[in-house]
């Protein structure tokens, strides 16, 4: 086992403990609601669920998985929430691309990150 295997902490934390139900309309949404649990399994009152908005969009090279949290306190306001969630996700993916691709051309261009160009390239 190398130094870092060893370092590795693989123990749960028994006071974070989280049920996941997943609600969808089978079309668009899928919202995972984290439940908090106690180390016992019943519900955790003290502590609020968590929603996580999921979907995916078809691309040429198949689906592409769109996630988000979302601000809410219930499944209602999880509902009314999600089309932005999705939309502010969609937003920072299309970002996150162009700045992959425009690192790339820098690249071949020969041209790192501190804008200077390197001969022969």
């Amino acid at each position: 086992m190398s130094a870092n295997e060893e370092k590795t902490d693989f123990k749960p934390d028994s006071s974070n403990l989280y049920r996941e139900e997943t609600i969808t309309d089978l079309k668009v949404a899928a919202i995972k609601i984290m439940v908090p649990i106690k180390l016992d399994g019943s519900d955790d009152e003290s502590r609020t669920p968590i929603y996580i908005g999921n979907t995916q969009l078809m691309s040429p090279e198949g689906p592409v998985p769109l996630q988000a949290p979302l601000e809410a306190n219930n499944l209602e306001e999880a509902l009314a929430v999600f089309p932005d969630a999705m939309r502010q996700a969609l937003a920072e993916m299309v970002e996150k691309i162009k700045e992959m691709q425009l690192e790339q051309k820098r690249k071949e261009m020969g041209v790192s990150n501190s804008g200077i160009i390197l001969p022969g390239r």
